[in-house]
This record gives C-alpha cells, sequence and structure tokens, in this order.
C-alpha cells in the first residue's frame, strides 16, 4: 500500500498540473471508485463538474482536492494511481474515473484492485480526515508530544509507529527502516523507550521517508507509479525491508524476517535486539 512518500508524490503531481483547474467533465468508467456517493456516479459527476481545484493537500495516507469549501478525498488504497495525459492519448488497463480539465488535459484515476475511493466531503477542505493524526512532514507535529504519548502505551514501537491516529503516513516498509535505523527490535516495548529514544524513532521516520520522497518512493512493482507514470526508486536504498538473507549494512549480519501480525517485520538480530524481558 502506497506510503506517505509514494502519495505525496503523487500529490505534488497532481499539485503542478491540476491547481487552478476547473473540471470540466467527469466520467466515471466503474462506480466502484465513487461508491461512497449517495447518488453513486451522476451524484458525483454533478457534484464536480464546473468546480475549480483550488489546491491539492495531504495528511498522512490520505490526499485531497481542496474545491472551495469541499473536498474531494482521495485514498490510494492496494493499488490506486493518478495519471496527467492528453485527452486523446490511450487509457491504460484498470482506468475508472476520468477528468477533463479546463486546459485540455486529463486525470485518470487507475485503480486495479479498486480498494482506493473518491469521497466528497462537503466543508471538508481544510481538514476532511480529522481522524487521522498528525504525519512527521505536518509543521505542526510535535515529536515529544507524540513521543510521549507512545511512551504511555502497553504496546510495541512497530504497533504505536503503524497507529494512524498516532501518528500517521508510516506504513509496514518505512516502519522497518525507521527502526533499523534506530537499532530498536520491533517488539521492543513503547513503556521501556526513553523519552530520548521515542523521539528519535520518530526523527528516523520523518529522515527515511525524506530520503524515499527525494527518489518518487519504492515501488516493487506497476501498481506504484506517480502522475506520469514513472516508479519510485527508494527500493534499491532499503536498509531492511526486502533483504531477508542479505548481508545487514551496518554489521553484516544476514537480515531475518519475522512474522507480525499478518505482515512481516525485516531486522537485524545483532542491530536489533529484544531488551531482556522484553517479549510480549
Amino acid at each position: 500500500m502506497p506510503e506517505l512518500p509514494e502519495v505525496e508524490s503523487v500529490r505534488r503531481g497532481l499539485a503542478s498540473h491540476a491547481t487552478g483547474r476547473r473540471i470540466e467533465r467527469l466520467t466515471v468508467l466503474h462506480p466502484r471508485p465513487v461508491r461512497s456517493h449517495p447518488f453513486g456516479a451522476e451524484g458525483m459527476r454533478a457534484a464536480l463538474e464546473g468546480r475549480t481545484i483550488d489546491d491539492v493537500r495531504r495528511r498522512g495516507k490520505f490526499m485531497w482536492l481542496a474545491l472551495g469549501d469541499d473536498a474531494l478525498v482521495v485514498h490510494l488504497g492496494m493499488s490506486g494511481q493518478f495519471r496527467v495525459n492528453d485527452a486523446q492519448d490511450e487509457l491504460v488497463r484498470n482506468t475508472r474515473v476520468l477528468f477533463d480539465l479546463d486546459d485540455g488535459r486529463q486525470l485518470r484515476f487507475v485503480d486495479q484492485r479498486m480498494f482506493g475511493g473518491l469521497t466528497l466531503a462537503e466543508g471538508g477542505a481544510a481538514n476532511p480526515v480529522p481522524h487521522i493524526a498528525l504525519d512527521p512532514f505536518d509543521p505542526d507535529f510535535d515529536a515529544e508530544d507524540v513521543g510521549e504519548r507512545m511512551r504511555s502505551r502497553n504496546t510495541t514501537v512497530k504497533r504505536a509507529l503503524l497507529d494512524q491516529r498516532l501518528v500517521s503516513g508510516i506504513g509496514n516498509i518505512y516502519a522497518d527502516e525507521s527502526l533499523w535505523r534506530a537499532r530498536l527490535h520491533f517488539e521492543h516495548p513503547t513503556n521501556r523507550l526513553t523519552r530520548r529514544r521515542a523521539v528519535e524513532v520518530l526523527q528516523h521516520a520523518r529522515d527515511v521517508m525524506t530520503d524515499a520522497l527525494l527518489q518518487g518512493g519504492t515501488s516493487f512493482d506497476s501498481l506504484y507509479v506517480n502522475v506520469n507514470g514513472e516508479s519510485g526508486y527508494f527500493a534499491r536504498s532499503l536498509d531492511a525491508y526486502g533483504r531477508e538473507g542479505l548481508p545487514c549494512n551496518r554489521c553484516a549480519t544476514p537480515m531475518v524476517r519475522r512474522q507480525f501480525a499478518n505482515r512481516s517485520s525485516f531486522l537485524c538480530t545483532k542491530c536489533q535486539r529484544l531488551p531482556r524481558g522484553g517479549a510480549r
């Protein structure tokens, strides 16, 4: 699933092409992406045609088009993409929704697995996702406050990093990368973190996502691309995620994969030791 760097890459591309543009026509090729609208595809078309895109904003893994006081919230799900094309360009497979803009360009929402979606939030231009916490890129993000709330919980550090109500934008890939940089085991109890270590792991999360953003995010297949159809290249720079059996980039110990909930965690057993008595 796209995480903060991937969504931010898409947001920047959309902002550069769509800000200030008017939606002349909306064409829904498959109803599932607009399933949240009470009047379906026709209701979404009536609500969006003629509206001007004032801005493209993001919080965590969510982004939205600001349309006056309203917002069109976009969640990419597992495989959602936005493409910017000329209207006459051939449609790629799994194109679901077309936005014809007043400059002749076309925004295309593409989604193979169709877990993503577009939701109209009336009056939500400022923040249509209030249930989502601030992410580490937000200017109001307070790492010390979040670190203290993390330490007060009876959970483990990776579960805390993935809790979008505590800190948003971090998914499985960047959690593993942040923990490798911080030399923390994914099952390290949060109530045994020092204040310094709690803030440190959050800073590592920001740093690794900054590095990923500079390379366009992380792509393992064609399901994540930016608005120009280009893949991100941070997968080549990963230190933990997906590196089972490869030498740790810090100490050369073979990296291992461990089960974590219904996912996997990748770590170095030498650099990221669980503290004594730390297993839950």
